[in-house]
């Protein structure tokens, strides 16, 4: 049975991306998920000096090496001012200090959502042009708008979303 890895580019505790990186990995049939939190993976703000100082820290490894036991990625970014959250691009940052490659050329279900109308398309853009880089096999992109007005019960509400995620979806399955 396949096994992906689904999580969300947030720390918070009410992370609209990790609702919707669980809800998309649920939607992927015959396969084992395994829902990450960052809040499990505590790592210093990265720098050239601390990793020189005492390596790459536990909870990093600890991270890359689940990413390399599975067998795809669903990943939905937090967008913060435009960017990565700080929460995820110091994950990133220690990821790639360890391994350069750290997306593994696993296959990737790229996502953001957000409370507004944009749907995290700075973000999007910006990992869609950065990830390959780094050996991501991004199999599918999805923008997610105005979160609360389109998301209950653990679902998407609105079906012309929904059909767009349910595509993106079956090329990421496809690609397993």
């Amino acid at each position: 049975m396949k096994h992906i890895i689904a999580f969300a580019g947030s720390n918070s505790s009410d992370s609209i991306n990790k609702q919707l990186a669980t809800y998309a990995a649920s939607l992927v049939s015959d396969v084992k998920v395994e829902v990450l939190d960052l809040n499990n993976f505590d790592l210093p703000i990265y720098s050239k000096d601390l990793e020189a100082k005492e390596g790459i820290p536990k909870n990093a490894i600890k991270f890359l090496d689940i990413l390399k036991k599975g067998d795809g990625i669903v990943l939905s970014l937090a967008e913060n001012n435009g960017a990565y959250s700080a929460v995820f691009k110091n994950l990133f940052d220690w990821l790639s200090r360890e391994e350069q490659k750290n997306w593994l050329g696993k296959p990737m279900l790229l996502m953001a959502a957000s409370p507004g109308a944009r749907g995290g398309k700075s973000v999007l853009q910006m990992a869609a042009d950065r990830f390959p880089r780094h050996d991501a096999n991004i199999v599918g992109k999805f923008s997610f708008p105005s979160f609360d007005e389109n998301f209950s019960e653990g679902k998407i509400t609105n079906d012309d979303l929904n059909k767009e995620l349910l595509e993106e979806v079956k090329q990421f399955k496809n690609s397993l």
